[in-house]
């Protein structure tokens, strides 16, 4: 005779049950989550960036052969270089990370807004070219160097020149000692005294964004033709300025100048007051001897 199976109890039963049904719901939400997983790993995250202007670059392409291409386009108002001269080559180039960034604008906002809040990287250059090496020592930072110049804008215009200072003289400054503009203060490297350059200084280097009020208008890329005259350890002494003439009082004749011979009244005119008038001939005489026989 088969033994019956014992009966169980109805509540091991139902205590069963719910195991099961927790461990499927457990399982089923494991394996949930293990999906929303592996499809956020597999799928591309698009993010959105906040839109900004990139600021326009002046960096030049190199070729193999060190030259600029395409060279700087110029006004045909400068001066054209010698036939002579050498390519134009890149001095160094920087690329300027912002500090800041933009994490959100409105709609409302202008470009030039959103470029001040958080531009994107600047890329430029400065290029130069040796349009006459020197034959002395080379240029050095902390010297005060002695240069004549002459500057002109893209369209040609020449907005300074140290040859049309008084005299002609040129200037001095402390090279590398941030006295002048950025592309100033680090142009001259390699150049030797006795030598002629051109730079192309762009904006960034120059007077940036604002320009220079009359003068350079904002982002202006400037061309100076250089010519490194000497370098001194100390600020060069300026020339004296020549003594202008004193202007003298009316009637009066200027110091050193000598007095004038004084010139016999004419035939006829008064004597000055003061003066003993000549004597008249008697009458019935002649004022000439006659010769005797």
């Amino acid at each position: 005779m088969l033994l019956k199976a014992a009966k169980q109890p109805r509540h091991r039963i139902h205590w069963v049950a719910m195991m099961k049904k927790t461990f499927s719901g457990f399982f089923l939400v494991a394996m949930a989550a293990a999906a929303v997983t592996l499809a956020a790993q597999t799928t591309p995250q698009t993010t959105t960036t906040p839109a900004h202007r990139t600021t326009a670059t002046t960096a030049t392409h190199r070729s193999a052969g060190g030259c600029v291409t395409p060279a700087p386009a110029l006004s045909p108002k400068i001066p054209a270089l010698p036939a002579s001269a050498p390519c134009v080559k890149t001095l160094y180039t920087v690329t300027r990370i912002p500090t800041t960034k933009l994490d959100y604008g409105s709609p409302l906002l202008s470009p030039e807004v959103r470029e001040e809040l958080g531009g994107g990287p600047a890329t430029y250059s400065l290029d130069y070219v040796d349009t006459q090496v020197g034959t002395g020592e080379v240029a050095k930072a902390g010297k005060w160097l002695t240069v004549r110049y002459t500057g002109y804008l893209v369209d040609g215009k020449k907005f300074d020149s140290s040859y049309d200072h008084p005299g002609g003289e040129p200037i001095s400054f402390p090279y590398g000692m941030h006295q002048v503009i950025p592309g100033w203060d680090t142009g001259f490297e390699g150049m030797h005294i006795g030598g002629k350059r051109r730079l192309f200084i762009p904006y960034e280097l120059a007077y940036g964004e604002q320009g220079r009020q009359n003068v350079i208008p904002p982002k202006s890329m400037l061309i100076f033709d250089v010519e490194l005259v000497a370098q001194s350890d100390t600020r060069p002494t300026p020339p004296a300025p020549a003594r202008p003439s004193m202007p003298g009082r009316p009637g009066v004749p200027p110091a050193g100048t000598p007095p004038a011979a004084k010139t016999p009244p004419p035939g006829g005119a008064t004597p000055p007051a003061g003066s003993t008038p000549p004597s008249a001939p008697p009458q019935g005489s002649s004022s000439t001897t006659k010769p005797q026989r």
